[in-house]
């Protein structure tokens, strides 16, 4: 309902060449579970206003999920076709992540979660996206260059700006306060609206940097060398090598690459990640 002609004029006005677009799943039994079939409409109207959209911005992109615990093969090739049909600039297919604090809630509606599936509903998203689409990152594919969702992987720290917002400035992660009253209470006197922070040691500052960047799908090497020094191998040596022993890594001067095995190694990292993150934001909420 959010994709009309006067809104996407009003984007493109203000400057907006890149439009995401959270879908999740054109079947509708999964809209109606995730209770967005009676907000958003079903999956033959999203697709259409998709395809309306397309165009409009240099890159659109739809955000999709996997590996619901009731989803099949065959309910995500129907997804994947829509996508190829729509012809979409760029698609970001997300795992299901599941916090602490829903984990019931989503068990209820959707069934039990495991990740037994995840493996096979991943490597069949890159069998049908490849090769016209590449890989912007482990699960962001791409028909051209194009920008990204996740900020993390292009720039080495970034600011949260706003409440609720987490930032990683100067080695130290940092999330202001949930509650919007406080926080514009707060800013208004002049005062930092943080609620919790955690500042890294140097070693895992770098191993964060290591996750991040091979998300993205390679590492400069030389360049973290000359950012980390000498304590770069000291610190990585075992990791690299493991990785690499494992298939999930090759070193092709000068960046170190996912392989195809790498990418879904990453996303299940990077999955625990972002769980990690909904359950660090949660327990900020009940502060």
């Amino acid at each position: 309902h959010h994709l009309t002609d006067q809104n996407i004029t009003v984007l493109k006005r203000v400057g907006v060449n890149r439009l995401s677009v959270g879908v999740q799943s054109f079947n509708d039994q999964l809209l109606r579970n995730m209770d967005r079939y009676e907000k958003y409409g079903n999956g033959e109207f999203i697709a259409r206003r998709l395809s309306q959209t397309l165009g409009h911005f240099d890159t659109l992109n739809a955000d999709m999920i996997f590996n619901f615990p009731s989803q099949t093969l065959t309910m995500l090739d129907r997804d994947l076709d829509i996508l190829k049909d729509i012809g979409i600039d760029q698609t970001t297919y997300y795992p299901l992540m599941v916090s602490d604090s829903t984990r019931d809630a989503v068990s209820e509606k959707f069934g039990h979660v495991s990740y037994r599936k995840e493996q096979q509903f991943y490597h069949r998203i890159v069998e049908r996206l490849i090769p016209t689409y590449r890989h912007s990152s482990a699960w962001c594919f791409s028909k051209k260059a194009a920008m990204i969702d996740e900020y993390i992987v292009d720039y080495d720290e970034y600011a949260g700006l706003g409440s609720g917002s987490i930032g990683y400035l100067h080695g130290t992660c940092y999330a202001n306060t949930f509650h919007i009253e406080e926080y514009i209470a707060l800013v208004s006197r002049g005062d930092i609206p943080i609620t919790a922070y955690r500042t890294f040691r140097f070693q895992d500052q770098l191993r964060y940097d290591f996750l991040m960047k091979l998300f993205g799908m390679k590492m400069d090497i030389p360049a973290s060398r000359k950012k980390y020094g000498g304590i770069f191998y000291r610190v990585l040596w075992f990791n690299i090598l493991a990785f690499l022993l494992a298939g999930a890594l090759h070193y092709r001067p000068p960046y170190l690459h996912l392989t195809r095995r790498g990418c879904y190694l990453w996303v299940i990292m990077m999955r625990e990640f972002f769980i990690a993150v909904n359950n660090f934001r949660d327990f900020c909420r009940s502060r």
